[in-house]
């Protein structure tokens, strides 16, 4: 008898195993949560890390309140056991409740990320989620729109104070850039 928290799936069964889990997030339901994350689970977001099951349904249900009409789609899924790299798109409008502390805009954002698992007996261990921070920050009005007048002013500064900090454009061993 094989122990169901060792078990090892096949690329075929972690690849079923993601879809499922991406479909429970799809329809905003956690109840299966147990099913998905291990107790002692980490998700890796681009906000920072959610560690324990408890911590990631509630990133997810943070997410779910914030984005009210959120449509999460997968667009591939690549099996490469013990991990499952799992790409998708998120569509939806930021009229609900805060996220990461930021009040809502009533901006629609669409926004593709990518997710890399690894499923330990049939439950996820450790996710890295990547998705453009600066895209979806500019989505929200965060930052200033890409190429804007306000952009390229906030770029400027940046030169600037990144000139200064390197002692007038002396980097500290001394080389000119």
């Amino acid at each position: 008898m094989t122990d169901a928290a060792t078990e090892q799936l096949d690329a075929t069964e972690i690849e079923a195993l993601a879809r499922w889990g991406f479909g429970e997030l799809r329809r905003r339901d956690l109840s299966q949560a147990e099913s998905i994350w291990a107790q002692d689970a980490t998700d890796r977001f681009p906000t920072g890390d959610a560690v324990g099951r408890d911590a990631i349904v509630a990133f997810f249900e943070e997410m779910f309140a914030a984005f009210p009409d959120i449509e999460i789609t997968v667009e591939a899924v690549t099996p490469a056991p013990p991990r499952v790299i799992v790409q998708w798109r998120a569509v939806g409008t930021f009229t609900g409740g805060r996220f990461q502390g930021v009040r809502p805009t009533g901006r629609r954002v669409e926004f593709n990320g990518c997710d890399v698992v690894l499923v330990r007996g049939k439950l996820v261990e450790f996710n890295h989620v990547y998705w453009d921070g600066a895209a979806l920050a500019r989505q929200i009005g965060m930052l200033p729109r890409e190429g804007s007048p306000l952009d390229r002013a906030f770029t400027g500064a940046f030169n600037a104070l990144t000139w200064v900090r390197t002692l007038g454009g002396r980097r500290l061993g001394g080389a000119r850039r």
